[in-house]
């Protein structure tokens, strides 16, 4: 006998697919959908099963205390549920969730608006908080600390800090980036959770669990092709899964098979291993322009027609953690898996390398 809590988001994916399949121009876009999909308590989260035990924990304890617990920072890749797992927390602790973005507070009053509206126990979500401004930062720490803002009335010699004491609350920060936070800032999380990147036999449940959610009919084989092709990212998992779906609905019966998986992750560019078409753009100038390299990063992201930043960000880390491409001094450098993977022959080296800069040795006899 199925849950309440699975016949509402039952009930959810019911009205979700009938504006989709109704509306000729509908109100629902991919972001509802990853937002349904989201799981709602710890014990539905797929994976990360050392930081949900932790995480279990610090909740319990704080619930059977009657306090807020300490703050929790989330640090990991895009994609891997830290906006889950705050959503998660909030809800453990049945508590109401205030959600915004590092980028957005500018100014240490706009962090000072928000603190001041916190009612007791309210869990507090800054998303990319390595992003926030100095000057907000600094407000952090005192608020954190001491569940206090200071107020800076006034400008130059006349100015006066005015204390303002803010309910106790829960801070979840999220970070892509862990070492760009300040150690003040850090230090003062009392628990913090290290993302993962997810095994194929995760993303092949997690694959699951969304096609039954979504009403999607899928075979074993083609749930296991979808997870394989994922980077290890959940998200990521659920977008493919959707593309596949919408080529099975147009091109066949509904019904996701291997053959129909890999068609329709072939026409939206996707490889047997994850790489999509940038990465692909991007070793192969490596390999057919630079001869595997070395190169550096803006003359590579030239070759490609991209930012030397989305580069960085966007295809290098998936690039570094499948071991086809490596970071070097000298600049970047395909590896002998980037040639087999792209089915080109790597070129002989020349008699002459490695001699040019060698300094001759005289014979100690």
């Amino acid at each position: 006998m199925s849950s309440p809590f699975e016949r509402n988001e039952a009930a959810e994916f019911e009205r979700l697919d009938s504006q989709r399949l109704v509306s000729p121009a509908p109100d629902i876009d991919d972001q509802a959908i990853d937002a349904a999909l989201r799981p709602k308590r710890l014990d539905d989260f797929i994976g990360q099963e050392r930081v949900r035990e932790q995480l279990s924990l610090v909740l319990q304890s704080a619930l059977r205390r009657r306090r807020p617990p300490d703050h929790v920072l989330l640090a990991g890749g895009p994609g891997l549920g830290k906006t889950t797992m705050a959503m998660i927390i909030s809800a453990e602790l049945g508590q109401p969730l205030r959600i915004t973005s590092g980028p957005a507070i500018e100014r240490a009053g706009d962090l000072a608006a928000v603190l001041s509206t916190l009612s007791e126990g309210e869990v507090l979500f800054i998303d990319e908080i390595h992003r926030m401004a100095r000057p907000a930062e600094e407000m952090l720490y005192v608020a954190m600390e001491d569940f206090r803002v200071d107020v800076v009335v006034g400008k130059g010699p006349g100015a006066t800090a005015i204390p303002l004491e803010i309910s106790p609350f829960t801070l979840v920060g999220a970070t892509t980036r862990a070492g760009m936070l300040p150690g003040p800032l850090r230090d003062r999380f009392g628990f913090t959770a290290h993302m993962d990147f997810y095994e194929p036999a995760e993303l092949e449940i997690i694959v699951r669990r969304s096609a039954g959610l979504l009403h999607v009919g899928i075979q074993d084989d083609a749930a296991i092709e979808i997870a394989y092709r994922s980077r290890g990212t959940p998200r990521i998992a659920n977008r493919l899964l959707r593309r596949v779906r919408d080529y099975a609905e147009v091109r066949a019966d509904g019904m996701v098979t291997l053959d129909l998986a890999r068609a329709a992750l072939a026409l939206y560019e996707v490889d047997e291993r994850g790489l999509d078409r940038l990465d692909r753009a991007v070793l192969g100038a490596l390999l057919r322009k630079f001869g595997g390299g070395p190169v550096g990063l803006s003359t590579l992201a030239v070759s490609v027609g991209e930012e030397p930043e989305t580069v960085e960000v966007v295809a290098e880390p998936f690039l570094v953690r499948q071991g086809l491409l490596a970071r070097t001094p000298r600049g970047r450098i395909a590896t002998a898996a980037a040639w087999e993977h792209l089915g080109l022959t790597a070129p002989l080296p020349s008699p002459l390398a490695g001699t040019l800069f060698e300094v001759p040795v005289e014979d100690p006899e």
